[in-house]
């Protein structure tokens, strides 16, 4: 065991989950109406709370257990055979374990973003358990675990997918997944509405950011100088992306908006983080700048051509961004052009496929849908009993 690299993962774990509470909870809260803000930070504090036990249970061994090329098996279940001497790599296993945990809780809480305002709440939570175990926990195996995709000698191609910490794994999967769940719940009845508290959303914005430190720094695994690269250039492309989203803005509306310049800063985060074991600096500041612009082009794209109403733009940032980052990886020569657009196919079709079937058969067991008049009136009410504000003063 190597005590700083230790040390700098226990930080490490702390920063990601940070990006889902709070991050993550504000940042999409101050997003939505007024009165459905609540309904957002149960929804994520529930799924913080859900997939935490569930890795425990299983999630873990169906990722990281010594399985075959598809799946890592249940032999890890509870953590059977790992205690506080059990090593993975220079670190304690059942460290490395917590920080997989918050990436297991932050990528179907991703997902949130797609539904707000109109989803049940038993639906969220009964969907969120069986996707983060059917679909994200076979694919980090397949590329993190040393499965299908990790170049191992059962691997699909000899070089193996270069993800260093989750534009496949994270964000094509919460992305993708975001999607076909919107397009099956269909849109809002209520016409979109501005966001009720853009100064929330700027400071979800602005832990995410610093949560993400945690998230692509960490997945180094070490201490070292690979750790602090990936720490700059991620901070060098959310910078450019927040510009460059900003800049756009102002050419196409004659105003940049505050919101819009905090997205940028999530599409740049998203984009680099495939890229930020691998980049350097100039490197990232093409892929930020790119990422802002491309991912701001997207948003209009999913909701006006293709009349899906993904409410807070997971596909169009996240999804878009996390997979401009893999095909970048190959543009700057630093992976197999075969090995990232085939991993990105791969797991692009078991997403689509899990994600539908899930949600066919979840929508069998509990409602996917709140009735019109609890829509109307907000979520926080209706499903929790609660208000955020005081709508009397």
């Amino acid at each position: 065991m190597n005590g700083a690299d230790t040390a700098w993962i226990i930080v490490a774990t702390a920063l990601v989950l940070f990006m889902t509470l709070p991050g993550l909870a504000l940042f999409y809260g101050g997003l939505v109406r007024a009165r459905n803000v609540l309904s957002v930070f149960m929804q994520c504090f529930s799924i913080a709370c859900l997939m935490s036990i569930l890795w425990l249970v299983a999630g873990y061994s169906i990722a990281f257990g010594d399985g075959n090329a598809y799946w890592g098996g249940l032999g890890k279940m509870f953590l059977s055979g790992v205690d506080a001497q059990t090593l993975s790599g220079t670190i304690p296993e059942v460290l490395f374990f917590a920080f997989q945990m918050t990436f297991a809780i932050i990528t179907p809480a991703l997902i949130v973003g797609a539904y707000v305002e109109r989803i049940g709440y038993a639906f969220v939570l009964l969907f969120s358990s069986l996707w983060m175990l059917i679909c994200y926990a076979p694919v980090a195996h397949w590329i993190w675990g040393g499965g299908l995709l990790a170049g191992a000698e059962w691997s699909l191609f000899s070089d193996g997918v270069n993800d260093f910490a989750g534009g496949i794994v994270v964000h094509q999967t919460a992305g993708i997944a975001a999607l076909v769940l919107a397009a099956m719940l269909g849109p809002r009845k209520r016409k979109t509405v501005p966001p009720h508290n853009p100064g929330m959303v700027m400071i979800g914005a602005a832990m995410l950011w610093v949560g993400w430190f945690g998230f692509n720094g960490g997945s180094q695994l070490a201490a070292d100088g690979g750790a602090a690269m990936a720490l700059t250039v991620t901070h060098i492309s959310a910078a450019a992306a927040s510009l460059t989203w900003a800049g756009w803005e102002k050419f196409r509306y004659g105003k940049a908006s505050l919101v819009g310049m905090v997205t940028g800063t999530i599409a740049g985060l998203a984009s680099i983080t495939p890229a930020s074991g691998s980049v350097g600096p100039v490197e990232a500041l093409f892929i930020g700048s790119v990422a802002g612009i491309m991912c701001q082009e997207l948003c209009g794209i999913v909701k006006n051509v293709f009349k899906i109403d993904d409410t807070l733009d997971v596909f169009a940032v996240h999804g878009v961004g996390g997979m401009f980052g893999i095909i970048m990886l190959a543009v700057f020569g630093h992976a197999s052009w075969v090995a990232q657009l085939g991993g990105l196919a791969v797991v692009g079709f078991w997403t689509l496929l899990t994600t539908a079937i899930i949600i066919l058969v979840v929508k069998m067991i509990v409602p996917l849908r709140v009735d019109e008049e609890d829509e109307t009136n907000g979520l926080d009410l209706s499903a929790h009993g609660e208000r955020a504000y005081d709508m009397t003063s």
